[in-house]
């Protein structure tokens, strides 16, 4: 559901990096910068060359964690994780289940491609909502997630819109949001995207 796996209690989290052991308040500076040179590099078109699956997500891992984590780093996820109240999938299906993603993916993209409606909705909130259920990468999952929908969004030529929520009540929605998308239920997400345009445009009349 939500992006990144959080330890229980609130405790703080730490990671074993080529740095040394980093808290996450640490770590997250460095991995600002990386999503940063990604975030040039899509708009760019570095990536356009390369299909929008499962391969092209693992190289945006890489990207951002490949000097910092180079153990796990794009690689899919060998842990058992818990996200919240969603229990991802257990990490030996991870592999079959983002080979099912990124086909599922392309024909969406072939028949929504161009249109501007509930197919072109449906396929960003898939897009979306399917990464983060799936919890593919033992972390970093909602960075990795903005960007592969960055690089959708520019293929797509559609606006660059803003992604995380801005306050608490955004939170909660899309929260819940992904939530239903852990079911298959699409429609709340939908319904975040469809805003997501609207205030885009309203900030840019």
């Amino acid at each position: 559901m939500a992006g990144e796996t959080t330890p229980p209690g609130g405790a703080t989290r730490y990671i074993q990096t080529t740095r040394g052991l980093l808290s996450y308040s640490q770590l997250a500076p460095l991995l600002a910068e990386r999503v940063l040179r990604v975030e040039t590099a899509i708009a760019s078109g570095t990536f356009a060359a390369q299909a929008a699956d499962a391969d092209l997500i693992l190289r945006f891992n890489s990207e951002i964690a490949g000097d910092l984590v180079p153990e796990w780093a794009g690689r899919w996820r060998d842990a058992e994780v818990t996200v919240g109240e969603h229990h991802p999938p257990a990490p030996h299906r991870v592999p079959m289940l983002m080979r099912d993603y990124g086909a599922d993916l392309r024909t969406r993209l072939e028949n929504a491609s161009g249109k501007m409606g509930e197919l072109l909705l449906e396929l960003l909130a898939f897009a979306e909502g399917r990464l983060l259920s799936i919890h593919p990468f033992n972390d970093f999952n909602g960075r990795i997630t903005r960007l592969f929908l960055r690089e959708l969004l520019r293929r797509l030529d559609l606006p660059p819109v803003d992604l995380v929520p801005t306050d608490a009540a955004g939170e909660s929605i899309y929260f819940a949001a992904l939530r239903a998308g852990d079911g298959n239920d699409w429609r709340p997400l939908m319904n975040i995207w469809e805003q997501r345009f609207e205030q885009f445009g309203d900030t840019n009349e």
